[in-house]
C-alpha cells in the first residue's frame, strides 16, 4: 500500500468507528414515528374498547328496565262474585299510572263525583239544625262521636238554652249532664259555652258568616268552619272530615295527610261551585259504601274508578251485607231528614233511648 492510502485509512477509521455510538437523525426520526404510531394505535384500541363497553351497559340498562315494565291490569267493569268450589280469587282494579298527568287526574276525579251525585242526589249534611247558632255548636259537639249521637242529644240541649245568649250563661254541671253522651262532655261544654260567649260579646249573638271570624271561635276549626258556610250560609267549602281524608287517598287525588294541604290539593281539582256538594258524596260514600276496614268493593258503583278496588269484598252479595245507612235498609244519622231523603227511601234516625 502507497502513503497516500495509508493515510486515507487512518483518516476514515475513526469516523467508522463513531457511527454505532451515535444514532443517526434519520434513525431518532424513524424511532420516534413508530412510537407514535404504537401509541396512537394503543389509544385507538382503548377508546373502541370503551365505546364497546358503554354500548354493552346501556343495552343491558334497557333490558332491565323493559324486563320490569309492568303492564297494567284491565279494569272490571263489574265486580265478579266467585265459582263455587273454586278458591276465591281477588279481581283487582288496574290502579291509575304513577305518571297520571293533570289533566288525567282531574277528569277522574271529576267523573267519580258525577258517579256519586248519581247514587247520592239527596246528600245533606247529617246533623240536625234550625239556624247557624244549632249547626255550629252540633258540628263542635260531633268530634269524636257519630252525628247520629250528637242528632239524639241535641234536642235537649238546644230546647233548654235556645240561643246563644241562654247557653252562655248556663249552668256548666248541667249543660255537662245533657252533653255526657256525646263523650269529652267536660271540653265540649267548655267550647259551646265559650263559642256562645263570643258570638254574644263579639258579634251581636250572630254566627259569622265569615271563614277568618269563624275560626277565632272556641272549638271552632276550619272543617267546622266550612261545615257552617257551605250548609248555613250556602257559601262552598270543603269539609276534611276523617271519612274525605280516607277516601280521597284511596282514590289517589291526594297523597297529603295534613287536612290543610288536603283541602287545599282537592279544592284545586274541582271548580269552587263544587265544594260543598263533593264534600257531602264523598262523606255519605265512606259511611255507607266505601269503609274504613272493609270496603264493600263489590257493591261500589264507582269500582272501575278506584285504584283501590279490592282492597275489600269484591262478591257482590256478600259486599251487599256491608252496606250501612238506608243503602243497607237501616236508618239515616238525622231525627230530621230533608223530605228529598224521605222521598229516596231514606229512614229518620230514632230519638235518645228509643230501642
Amino acid at each position: 500500500m502507497g502513503k497516500a492510502g495509508k493515510s486515507a485509512a487512518a483518516k476514515s477509521a475513526p469516523a467508522g468507528k463513531a457511527t454505532p455510538g451515535k444514532k443517526t437523525a434519520s434513525a431518532k426520526r424513524a424511532a420516534s414515528t413508530k412510537k407514535t404510531a404504537s401509541a396512537k394505535k394503543t389509544t385507538a384500541k382503548k377508546v373502541t374498547a370503551k365505546k364497546a363497553a358503554t354500548k354493552q351497559a346501556t343495552a343491558k340498562k334497557a333490558v332491565t328496565a323493559k324486563g320490569v315494565r309492568k303492564k297494567p291490569a284491565i279494569v272490571p267493569e263489574k265486580a265478579t262474585a266467585p265459582v263455587k268450589g273454586a278458591s276465591a280469587v281477588k279481581t283487582v282494579a288496574a290502579k291509575p299510572p304513577s305518571a297520571e298527568s293533570r289533566t288525567a287526574l282531574v277528569r277522574r276525579a271529576r267523573r267519580i263525583d258525577r258517579e256519586l251525585a248519581e247514587v247520592y242526589p239527596y246528600a245533606h249534611p247529617e246533623l240536625d239544625f234550625d239556624n247557624p247558632f244549632q249547626l255550629v255548636v252540633a258540628t263542635v259537639l260531633s268530634a269524636q262521636t257519630t252525628d247520629l249521637r250528637v242528632n239524639q242529644t241535641t234536642p235537649s240541649l238546644f230546647a233548654k238554652y235556645p240561643t246563644p245568649e241562654d247557653l252562655a250563661a248556663a249552668n256548666p254541671e248541667e249543660v255537662e249532664e245533657i252533653l255526657r253522651p256525646t263523650g269529652f262532655f267536660r271540653a265540649k261544654t267548655k267550647s259551646v259555652m265559650g263559642l256562645s260567649k263570643a258570638l254574644v260579646e263579639n258579634y251581636g249573638g250572630e254566627v259569622p258568616g265569615r271563614l277568618e271570624e269563624l275560626v277565632k271561635l272556641p272549638g271552632v276549626g276550619r272543617k267546622t268552619a266550612f261545615v257552617v258556610l257551605g250548609n248555613a250560609f250556602g257559601r262552598p267549602g270543603i269539609t276534611v272530615d276523617t271519612h274525605f281524608q280516607r277516601l280521597v287517598r284511596r282514590w289517589e287525588w291526594t297523597g297529603q295527610s295534613d287536612p290543610d294541604k288536603i283541602e287545599a290539593e282537592i279544592g284545586a281539582l274541582f271548580p269552587k261551585s263544587d265544594w260543598t256538594d263533593l264534600s257531602h258524596h264523598v262523606i255519605w260514600h265512606g259511611r255507607r259504601i266505601c269503609h274504613a276496614r272493609k270496603p264493600a268493593c263489590g257493591a261500589c258503583p264507582i269500582a272501575p274508578l278506584c285504584p283501590a278496588y279490592g282492597e275489600g269484598e269484591t262478591d257482590p252479595e256478600k259486599a251487599k251485607k256491608l252496606l250501612k245507612y238506608e243503602k243497607g235498609g237501616f236508618p239515616g244519622q238525622r231525627l230530621n231528614p230533608p223530605q228529598a231523603y224521605l222521598d229516596a227511601g231514606g229512614k229518620a234516625a230514632p230519638p235518645l233511648g228509643a230501642g
